[in-house]
């Protein structure tokens, strides 16, 4: 079995109550920093832990609170961002629906390493029923006396509210997360000044998101060492990794970091193979906006390395051989799957969520869309394939935030590992029209056929 850190105590009968979750040792990691360390050691615990961001870029979490402006004499603050909204990932509201109270500690202790007394919670607008379950826990923890005035006769304050934003992918983006948290739109900001420095009503600010957060009692009571043994050198610890797709075993699943994806995808304790036992075809490691990957680059490198769960493995190659392990969404596809149709699905998302801001996004998005509408039904045009390669890269790497990065890479993806694809929608144009719409045509069949008409 493997090392379970944050979904330990996630099937205790009650565990989502405060008398259950303190009985099973709840709030520790409070008692311990506020009584027994000072601010600086807790962050210097979290940077021997070697966490790393787990929303989806993997920046590392000490490194993160230590750029913390400690000099303007300004309140700081922390913000968790549960603004879950990236298409296969929904890990994060399953730690906040069952186990909401180790967000709350995790709060708490990260606030005081921070020496912040305002934090807030940014949930997405479609967890409402997730918004009631977090308002119910914090009462419950401002009545036990881990919230508000003086806590544990330390002489430390905090308050911690959870705001519901309105619906936005773009605020997941922390800048426009705070933006909306101010009760503006939420478009990002340009950076520098980043919100270490000025963030939260220009107050220096620290965003991480529930993960990430909920990974810090474990820390603190463990310490940053000991939580380091766990995983690989340069990805430690464990991750949450929200399965879905053509798998036997769908869920979220808390691995140790440097698993292989091979015994992560076939193993009974996690996702127990392919469903239906048919071919696997593609996998998306990390959530919609990373690229994509082929199956003969699923288990092993280009190098004939083992694939691992690892930050530094699913990245491997770059975007040429390699993904990302983002915010853990995991999707896995068989070998009926479209991706033509995947890549037009995620391309809607994305332009529908562009906030408009940058030209290349809102343009871009809306054109690879129309793009690959134009393909998926019939009507494309040879020209069209090399028309989406020069719309993303025009894209990438030219907005104020990811989300144009994100919009992307999916695309380039698609098209490099499986162009032929592509050309089998522009080149046999009624077996698309015709087509069940939701299955395509086993892969090796396409491919033969690409081929065929091309000799």
């Amino acid at each position: 079995m493997s090392k379970k850190i944050l979904l330990d105590k996630i099937n205790v009968p009650g565990i989502k109550t405060y008398e259950v979750y303190r009985r099973e040792g709840g709030y520790a990691s409070v008692e311990k920093a506020l009584k027994t360390m000072t601010p600086d050691e807790v962050v210097t615990e979290v940077k021997n832990s070697g966490l790393k961001g787990r929303g989806g870029a993997g920046f590392p979490m000490g490194m993160k609170w230590s750029f913390i402006d400690k000099k303007s004499g300004n309140p700081r603050h922390l913000v968790c961002n549960a603004d879950e909204s990236e298409p296969g990932t929904f890990k994060d509201r399953y730690l906040m629906e069952y186990i909401p109270h180790l967000l709350i500690e995790g709060m708490i202790t990260a606030s005081f390493a921070l020496e912040a007394h305002l934090s807030y919670i940014y949930i997405r607008g479609e967890y409402m029923w997730v918004f009631k379950i977090l308002e119910n826990a914090i009462k419950e923890a401002y009545a036990a006396g881990w919230l508000g005035k003086n806590i544990l006769g330390t002489g430390y304050d905090l308050d911690l509210h959870v705001h519901v934003g309105a619906g936005a992918y773009i605020c997941g983006e922390e800048t426009a997360l705070i933006e909306s948290l101010e009760g503006k739109r939420g478009n990002p900001r340009i950076k520098p000044p980043f919100p270490a420095i000025s963030g939260l009503w220009a107050n220096p600010t620290v965003v991480n998101n529930v993960e990430s957060i909920a990974t810090v009692p474990y820390i603190v009571n463990n310490s940053g060492l000991e939580y380091a043994k766990f995983g690989t050198e340069k990805s430690t610890g464990t991750k949450l990794i929200s399965a879905s797709g053509h798998i036997k075993n769908p869920g979220v699943y808390e691995i140790e970091l440097g698993l292989s994806v091979y015994e992560f995808m076939n193993s009974d304790e996690y996702l127990g193979g392919m469903l239906d036992d048919r071919p696997l075809k593609a996998l998306v490691p990390g959530g919609s906006s990373v690229p994509i990957l082929p199956a003969h680059l699923i288990y092993k490198t280009a190098n004939g390395d083992d694939r691992l769960m690892s930050y530094e493995s699913l990245s491997d190659g770059g975007f040429a051989t390699g993904s990302m392990l983002g915010s853990g969404g995991f999707i896995v596809y068989n070998d009926t799957s479209c991706i033509v149709r995947n890549t037009w699905n995620f391309s809607r998302f994305y332009h529908h969520e562009s906030c408009g801001q940058c030209s290349p996004c809102r343009e871009g998005t809306g054109w690879l869309e129309k793009v690959l509408h134009r393909i998926e039904t019939g009507h494309g045009r040879e020209e069209d394939i090399d028309l989406l390669w020069d719309i993303q890269r025009k894209i990438e790497g030219n907005t104020i935030c990811p989300l144009g990065d994100a919009a992307a890479w999916p695309v380039a993806a698609a098209i490099r590992h499986f162009r032929d694809e592509f050309e089998y929608h522009v080149r046999f144009p009624e077996k698309i029209k015709n087509r069940d719409h939701f299955v395509a045509e086993p892969f090796e069949k396409v491919k033969h056929l690409v081929a065929k008409q091309t000799v």
